[in-house]
């Protein structure tokens, strides 16, 4: 399986690295695992709701623009379905029995998605109802993914 993960802005903090490092190490031997950052738009920390937009649109068009059109994609969205760790491995497996062989996730930047993201999305993927930061999910996420394909291979992991 190839598993791409798209993420607004770049990973700055020297401790998230060394987790995602990590993890993609421990995920080498069940996918393929690659990372796309799009730059995030700058942006003052007050704007109208027109600005908001206008942003979110700028860093849709540079996500979707990452994206091939036989990419199987789950966008990571405070609306979206929440998942069981189980729950998740069985939604991997589906894709590899199904021949989706090419995932993407997909986190946005501060102010979320654009809805030609979720538009373009066959799935939306919440992790909580609250909000992280979005370059802490992105190491939640990975660890997720992980915790998954141990389950899908009756592997031992810590509950």
């Amino acid at each position: 399986m190839n598993i791409t993960i798209v993420t607004v802005g770049k990973l700055k903090e020297k401790y998230l690295k060394m987790g995602m490092d990590e993890f993609a190490k421990r995920l080498n031997p069940y996918a393929k695992l690659s990372f796309v950052e799009v730059a995030d738009e700058k942006a003052p920390e007050t704007l109208s709701d027109a600005e908001m937009e206008n942003v979110k649109k700028k860093e849709a068009d540079r996500i979707l623009a990452k994206i091939g059109a036989d990419a199987y994609v789950i966008a990571l969205a405070i609306e979206g379905k929440m998942k069981t760790s189980e729950e998740l491995a069985e939604s991997l497996g589906s894709l590899m029995t199904y021949g989706r062989s090419k995932v993407v996730f997909v986190i946005g930047g501060s102010l979320g998605l654009h809805d030609d993201v979720l538009k373009r999305a066959d799935e939306l993927l919440s992790f909580s109802k609250m909000t992280f930061p979005h370059q802490m999910m992105k190491l939640i996420l990975l660890e997720q993914v992980y915790r998954g394909f141990r389950i899908m291979r009756g592997e031992p992991y810590h509950k």
